[in-house]
């Protein structure tokens, strides 16, 4: 419970509002910011409170319904059977679709400018899309004149005005198209997280910073991101106000841009990558749903940062429409809970594996205990298949590029046929619709046999990924697999890990690349439970069948799915070779979005993984996007990170930081201890700041970094380098650079990733090993 409470306010301090360092005044801002969040929460709470007694009182009207039209056949003329059976089938396709959509369906708000006409819809929303004149006041201020929320269905109120609107209505349109560039009458987007019938949270974009608007008298409360966009809006310096239009144009950009390609979008840290990547996403499946019908698939490098995507677009969860999944999530029935060490990661990651587990998937069809002896009796006669007549067979077969489950048939049809030869009865019969007679059932008679079954499961055996992943746990039949491809080093270390209990990231790409090498066995389909309502007063036949729930619609889909019509790829330079083939498979037919900063990769051959993300992508055209602002970091660790970058990327640009806070990095040299040293100076920033303070330790040192903190709190975690990647913390200890520099041959670009994770605070803590000078600075990081 603690590690998630850990996991989860980690991803929840990404889009807290930037607090400033912890003084007097400080702690009553910050202060003052929690309560606004926890006054915002409460008002969402109020009013999903009314939604839900609504929703308890329209389910009763339709119980209501039901049992009027139950009584109403007991007259028994003909005319009220009909409308006993009409009414019936009516009100149970309405309790059906509200008790489907009762949890969780609230996600989204937006208020809105006095629009230009005064008409309502027939949701009750005003079809006003451009604000009216006068809206804005010449002091750059307004009033919100409506509030709209926006859920799975639409829900009205007992004198019919909207609690709710549909997310298909026009009258939602506006949470979907709004940017800041153009937000027509939008001033805030909200999105609301909610379990349930509870408000976990709230996060805002402001459409229109530069304003001060005003919601029943009192200013308009910002939570998240958009409070940080409100503050630079405001800001009455020219510099300031250009920098909010850079952020605003530059991401607009990439969220309407046209889909027909592939969309690249770079940016470095804090520049907000993954938030437009979503927000496009959003917009793309609100422009053309029917376009996107096949589905969105949304990758991301870990969990952390899936339930940090589906916080941001929740919406985006409807009828199944979108997956997000961690790149250890692709293949069903696998998850990856563990790490490889460098070499091994590099040596899973490569395109070589390619080679290997062909060759693998073929070698694990011949087990020690293969047979090598058929025997079978037809025509009165012992007829025998001997080793090395099998094994040409199996050379013949094997000669094809199918995927070797589906070439079992072939197998099956030559071992009959060199049986058939072995016999000579084709020579027998000059007729040749004899022959074709005898020859159909000595087919029939051989492969009913017990013992011709039982040959082909043990000579030919259907393959299955895990069993192939398996069976290269063995070194010496991995090293004769894998011969000229892997060095003996690589060989020991891949059969060494494929021995642990559990997957590894690399893994799973290894099982996708290996269902297809071996072809995925058919599955029959399982049937859902009946609903009692079916059954209800003997009326099946008139009754609908019980709808799947959407987040049953969304799963089942998702894993029939194998193909999507849009992909985005999250962080997309830590990709490997072999994954960016698993996500290939996902997106042949897709266009895609391809989200990352090749500054923060960490995988150590970008080029071989150009090559295998450009065979992914094909010929499709490209469009690059750059995002050149940091609204993350303060100005003080952005330079220091941008020392690191220079290492790992000379001539690399470091993306401008928006603001300064006067407070530089800390840098310590570990005394006697280095778990105390580290302990100290993470209980020292928890009294510096209210939220979270992440700990980053190169990825040997994770569980042993884990033992320094315990007891310490949720406030603080502790986490390997290649764990850091997009997450943020209020304050980051950075534990010995060298040890992160020296783990992989990407270790700076790592070490660039673990010196911007950090909103306020960022201290190094510096062993021997990274030759600190007098001031503490290790080496890696003096200028």
């Amino acid at each position: 419970m603690a590690a998630q409470a850990q996991q989860d306010s980690a991803v929840d301090s990404e889009h807290d509002p930037v607090r400033p360092v912890r003084g007097d005044s400080a702690r009553e801002d910050s202060t003052r910011e929690d309560s606004v969040r926890d006054r915002e929460i409460d008002v969402e709470q109020a009013h999903l409170d009314r939604v839900y007694r609504r929703l308890e009182e329209k389910i009763h009207e339709a119980e209501f319904l039901m049992h009027d039209a139950a009584q109403r056949g007991h007259v028994g003329t003909p005319g009220a059977l009909a409308e006993r059976d009409a009414q019936v089938f009516r009100a149970g396709i309405h309790l059906n679709r509200l008790n489907n959509e009762f949890e969780d369906f609230l996600f989204g708000r937006i208020d809105l400018l006095l629009g230009k006409d005064g008409k309502k819809g027939p949701d009750g929303a005003y079809t006003a899309v451009e604000p009216a004149e006068g809206a804005l006041g010449p002091d750059d201020t307004a009033d919100i004149a409506e509030t709209l929320h926006i859920g799975r269905i639409g829900v009205l109120d007992e004198d019919y005005a909207p609690l709710v609107i549909d997310w298909r209505a026009p009258a939602a349109a506006p949470f979907y198209r709004s940017t800041p560039v153009d937000p027509g009458r939008v001033v805030r987007r909200r999105v609301i997280r909610s379990k349930g019938r509870r408000v976990l949270g709230v996060e805002d974009d402001l459409m229109r910073p530069e304003i001060t608007a005003r919601l029943n008298g009192e200013e308009l409360a910002v939570v998240g991101d958009g409070a940080l966009m409100a503050a630079l809006g405001q800001a009455r310096t020219h510099s300031m106000r250009d920098i909010v239009a850079s952020i605003q144009a530059e991401q607009d950009q990439v969220i309407r841009a046209p889909a027909a390609s592939v969309t690249y979008v770079e940016g470095g840290p804090g520049t907000g990558k993954t938030a437009v990547a979503l927000h496009r996403a959003a917009y793309l499946l609100y422009q053309d749903r029917r376009r996107y019908a096949g589905g969105i698939l949304i990758v991301s490098p870990t969990p952390l940062l899936v339930a940090y995507t589906e916080g941001v677009l929740p919406s985006l969860g409807e009828e199944g429409q979108v997956a997000i999944r961690a790149i250890g999530s692709l293949v069903e029935g696998a998850e990856a809970t563990l790490y490889d060490s460098p070499a091994t990661a590099r040596a899973k990651g490569s395109s070589r594996m390619l080679t290997v587990l062909r060759k693998a998937a073929r070698g694990a069809l011949e087990p020690a205990d293969s047979p090598s002896l058929l025997r079978v009796v037809a025509f009165g006669r012992r007829l025998e298949l001997e080793a090395g007549e099998l094994a040409g067979i199996r050379r013949t077969v094997l000669g094809g590029t199918a995927p070797v489950n589906l070439l079992r048939p072939r197998a099956r049809r030559l071992l009959l046929d060199a049986l058939w030869q072995k016999s000579g009865a084709g020579a027998r019969h000059s007729d040749p619709e004899l022959a074709a007679e005898l020859r159909s059932s000595f087919d029939e008679d051989v492969s009913s046999e017990d013992s011709f079954l039982a040959f082909l499961d043990a000579w030919w055996p259907e393959l299955t990924p895990g069993a192939v992943l398996a069976a290269m746990a063995d070194e010496r039949r991995l090293g004769r697999w894998a011969r000229r491809v892997l060095n003996p080093g690589e060989v020991r270390k891949v059969a060494r890990s494929l021995r642990r209990e559990g997957h590894s990231v690399h893994d799973i790409a290894l099982l996708d690349e290996l269902q297809a090498i071996v072809g995925t066995p058919a599955r029959p389909r399982k049937r859902r439970e009946q609903d009692p309502l079916d059954q209800l007063t003997g009326l099946e036949e008139l009754m609908p069948q019980r709808e799947e729930t959407q987040w049953e619609r969304a799963e089942r889909l998702a894993q029939e799915r194998t193909e999507y019509a849009h992909v985005i790829v999250d962080e997309a330079q830590d990709l490997t070779p072999m994954q960016w083939r698993m996500v290939g498979r996902r997106g042949r037919h897709a266009t895609w979005t391809v989200v990352g900063d090749p500054a923060q990769s960490s995988w150590s051959d970008p080029d071989e993984a150009a090559a295998a993300r450009d065979e992914a992508l094909g010929t499709r055209p490209r469009r690059r996007f750059e995002l050149t602002v940091n609204y993350r970091n303060p100005a003080e660790i952005a330079e220091l990170a941008a020392r690191v970058l220079a290492l790992a990327m000379p001539g690399s640009r470091s993306p401008s930081a928006v603001r300064s806070t006067g407070v530089r990095p800390r840098f310590t040299v570990v005394d006697e201890s280095l778990a105390q040293s580290v302990r100290a100076e993470a209980a020292r920033l928890l009294g510096l700041v209210d939220g979270t303070v992440g700990v980053v330790v190169a990825m040997n040192r994770r569980e042993e970094a884990r033992r320094w903190l315990a007891g310490l709190g949720d406030r603080v975690v502790a986490l390997g380098s290649l764990e850091a990647k997009g997450l943020e913390y209020d304050a980051t200890v950075v534990v010995s650079p060298a040890e992160i520099a020296d783990e992989s041959p990407a270790g700076l670009r790592v070490l660039y990733v673990a010196l911007t994770r950090a909103t306020q605070q960022l201290t190094v803590v510096s062993c021997e090993r990274d030759e600190p000078d007098a001031s503490g600075v290790p080496d890696l990081l003096r200028d």
